[in-house]
């Protein structure tokens, strides 16, 4: 059996984002995003061709 750790309270941390980091961080997110819906889009047209064959 796996060894039993002692319970510690949850912490929260607290961190600093100046504007400029955060709107970078939101182009880098939303640059992501498309990123991801154009590979969600690809692997549906290489599902659909496979079904094709």
């Amino acid at each position: 059996m796996g060894t039993l750790m002692p319970a510690t309270p949850t912490q929260t941390l607290y961190v600093t984002v100046r504007r400029d980091e955060l709107r970078q961080l939101k182009e880098e997110r939303d640059q992501l995003r498309q990123q991801v819906a154009q590979l969600n889009s690809l692997l549906q047209q290489a599902g659909t061709g496979a079904e094709r064959r």
